[in-house]
């Protein structure tokens, strides 16, 4: 589902709207059912506002834009699932490396699906 060009669109709209809420992108992988993002998050916003942010603002834009998607009658009008996965970390090299090899990973799926 976040592949071509909602998945660029889904990555354009989290790098804006984290720019928008002086968030830093460090590292983000779209996958075709979901999404990796490894950010830096000033502490006067919470995590729960920043992922509120993101989502909500990601779907209203993307089910603007592709409105097909709204005739999908198993979604009710909703984009992303209601929940979602924080950690806390410090900037670790590890946790970078993870968010970039799930891409890698997912171009090879892709590359599998050719063969």
């Amino acid at each position: 589902m976040l592949t071509g060009e909602i998945g660029e669109e889904v990555s354009r709209c989290i790098r804006v709207f984290s720019e928008r809420a002086e968030v830093e992108v460090v590292e983000l992988s779209i996958q075709a059912d979901h999404v990796h993002l490894l950010a830096l998050v000033p502490p006067k916003l919470s995590i729960s506002d920043y992922v509120g942010i993101i989502k909500g603002r990601t779907a209203i834009n993307i089910l603007n834009k592709f409105r097909k998607l709204k005739k999908k009658p198993y979604w009710d009008n909703h984009f992303w699932s209601k929940g979602y996965c924080v950690d806390t970390a410090g900037l670790d090299a590890m946790i970078r490396k993870y968010v970039q090899y799930q891409d890698v990973q997912e171009k090879r799926q892709e590359q599998l699906k050719l063969f």
